[in-house]
């Protein structure tokens, strides 16, 4: 906000080979959505990369699986809990990725802050929410395929309701901040 000039730099590339040497210049690394679908080896590294480099991280929108819907559903724990561990398949860490991230980067003695980052989702985000149902429903029914003839019914009532403007949905988030202390003998 004071007018100084920001470049930004996007890269790709594997996680599980992420160096010191490849933030030198970085001032900040930033993600979204990610941490949640790296598996613990990822998140050991990123820190590692970070706190390294003493590059600060800004990791967004982590899912923390809890979901609360308004009004509630006999099946939303079950849905959840299917969710939660499609999630965690093939060794990622889902709704536990907060807490390995936070531990991760403590252990490399950075500073840590987790805040709740929710999605609010109501009448006026139907559609939306609506697509959000379709992929969280999928992906438990994906994971545990016993649901499938009890989900169909209860994404039928769900959009239902969603569409009526009867449907209110948080997704809660944590959003992560670790100040990774400065290298070259500052601190």
């Amino acid at each position: 906000a004071d007018g100084s000039r920001v470049t930004v730099e996007t890269r790709r590339g594997d996680l599980a080979r992420l160096t010191p040497d490849a933030l030198a210049d970085a001032a900040l690394v930033t993600a979204s959505a990610l941490l949640d679908v790296l598996t613990a080896e990822e998140v050991g590294n990123l820190a590692a990369a970070c706190a390294g480099a003493g590059c600060p991280a800004l990791l967004t929108l982590s899912v923390a699986g809890h979901v609360d819907l308004t009004p509630a559903h006999p099946l939303d724990a079950e849905i959840t809990e299917a969710f939660n561990d499609h999630q965690r398949r093939t060794g990622m860490l889902g709704p536990d990725a907060v807490t390995a991230a936070a531990e991760a980067f403590a252990g490399h003695g950075a500073t840590v802050r987790a805040q709740p980052s929710p999605w609010r989702l109501g009448p006026d985000e139907a559609g939306l929410t609506a697509r959000w149902l379709r992929g969280w429903v999928g992906a438990a029914v994906e994971q545990r395929p016993d649901l499938r003839e009890r989900a169909v019914r209860y994404l039928d009532e769900r959009l239902a309701a969603c569409a009526a403007g009867e449907l209110r949905v948080v997704v809660h988030h944590t959003d992560l901040l670790a100040l990774c202390r400065p290298t070259g003998g500052a601190s």
